[in-house]
């Protein structure tokens, strides 16, 4: 359990893996588009990618709600996952500017809203919040996957 030990730790996890899910990604991409050589690494790229983004999503919105984030540094956390590599230097910030403590505050505090008890919960019970999120993160991916690439939702 030492990847939930603290919120910097579970953050920090998730922004190096946006980067390497990026990277894959953005390789997939290369290989198909310019060297016009196979698809196949855009598709497990895009969908470790599109697995690990939703995931960053929710674990921002997790660590934004036990830290007192202000609407503005969740908007910034939430945003820096759709540009490339931007999540790392985004999390460093964070962690400059006290924005993740070393323990999870609402363990043992008391939740003041609707969102925090969610929290609380969740950071009190890690093991069911942790099937209850992978699920629900598959679900929205499975969702979205059948809906095809993101540049033809609109089309």
């Amino acid at each position: 359990m030492r990847l939930l030990s603290t919120p910097y730790r579970l953050y920090r996890v998730l922004a190096i893996a946006e980067v390497v899910t990026w990277t894959l990604l953005l390789a997939g991409m290369f290989l198909k588009y310019v060297l016009q050589s196979t698809e196949l690494l855009v598709r497990i790229g895009g969908g470790l990618h599109g697995f690990t983004f939703i995931a960053y999503v929710v674990v921002t919105v997790l660590v934004a709600v036990d830290q007192q984030w202000r609407a503005k540094d969740l908007l910034l956390g939430i945003g820096s996952a759709v540009i490339p590599y931007l999540t790392v230097p985004f999390e460093r910030s964070a962690l400059r500017r006290g924005l993740l403590g070393d323990h999870w505050r609402l363990r043992k505090e008391q939740p003041a809203s609707a969102p925090q008890h969610v929290a609380a919960v969740a950071l009190r019970h890690p093991i069911a919040a942790g099937l209850i999120a992978v699920v629900g993160v598959s679900v929205v991916f499975t969702v979205l996957l059948s809906l095809g690439p993101p540049t033809e939702w609109f089309a």
